[in-house]
């Protein structure tokens, strides 16, 4: 695996609030970084309207040349459309950018040629049927980092009615997809999608819950008031700690392979899990 690529995916893996910044409000990215997130997004795609897009990349290369640039990740448009070509220009003439989000990615050889065109790494956005499918393909893919999704256009494509329990079975399955899939390929684990309702503190969390129970390494943020959210979330609970400690302190002081704490049977699963947890 490129040594780039692989620096990635370990930085990737510690990154838990991605915050999307408007390339037409660039003067949001001080404060996007203010807010904690662990990643700047800078978006040339969906925030953007068509008749910005040119001002959006010239706003963008004035701040990647500013004396005050923090490195940033760049969502930039599908692969193909007219938008990608002028955005795959700019991004090679920005060279301290982090990485790309390559909007709405449905084959490999899109990943390859943004990683070739840019050298950098890049997030492969799954927005529709065919990205879906052809998750595992993609997933060999040179230049790959990571998977994200966007769950309102996947939903659209695939005629899923938005805020169903139909919806959240969904939602899971995709969850559980790219997760499998990122595992066996050695890639990140995936970002989960946005959270529209950023007004809503306790289904946010909720949603944090969930996703990071499943095994998603962090998720897209639209708003700065969304990290502090998701970064609480994610915490563990001192309960949790102190039976981590506990589980491993006996472990290492017995080195018996089975034993019990507070009438809980802990094997080799439990004891790797309470490490996994004191490592984070």
């Amino acid at each position: 695996m490129d040594s780039i690529i692989h620096n990635k995916i370990n930085t990737i893996s510690q990154n838990k609030t991605w915050l999307f910044v408007p390339a037409t409000r660039i003067d949001r990215v001080v404060k996007a970084f203010a807010s904690g997130a662990d990643a700047v997004i800078v978006d040339l795609e969906d925030a953007v309207a068509p008749e910005d897009k040119a001002s959006a990349r010239e706003a963008l290369q004035q701040y990647h040349d500013s004396a005050g640039y923090q490195p940033v990740w760049v969502r930039i448009n599908k692969a193909g459309s007219k938008e990608f070509f002028k955005d795959i220009v700019l991004c090679q003439k920005t060279p301290n950018l982090t990485g790309l989000l390559l909007a709405k990615t449905e084959q490999a050889e899109d990943i390859n040629n943004v990683h070739q065109l840019t050298n950098l790494p890049v997030i492969a956005l799954i927005e529709s049927a065919i990205g879906l499918y052809q998750l595992d393909s993609m997933a060999k893919a040179v230049g790959l980092a990571a998977f994200s999704y966007g769950f309102l256009d996947l939903c659209n494509d695939l005629q899923v009615q938005v805020g169903t329990p139909a919806a959240d079975i969904v939602a899971n399955q995709i969850r559980y997809q790219l997760v499998l899939i990122s595992k066996v390929h050695e890639l990140a684990p995936p970002i989960d999608t946005v959270y529209p309702d950023f007004n809503d503190e306790i289904g946010l969390s909720a949603r944090v819950n969930l996703w990071s129970q499943i095994g998603m390494s962090g998720m897209l943020c639209i708003h700065p008031k969304q990290v502090a959210v998701v970064q609480q979330a994610l915490k563990p609970t001192d309960k949790a700690l102190s039976f981590a400690r506990r589980v491993v302190e006996e472990y290492e002081s017995s080195e018996q392979a089975v034993f019990e704490i507070d009438g809980e049977m802990v094997d080799a699963p439990v004891i790797e899990r309470s490490r996994q947890l004191l490592a984070k």
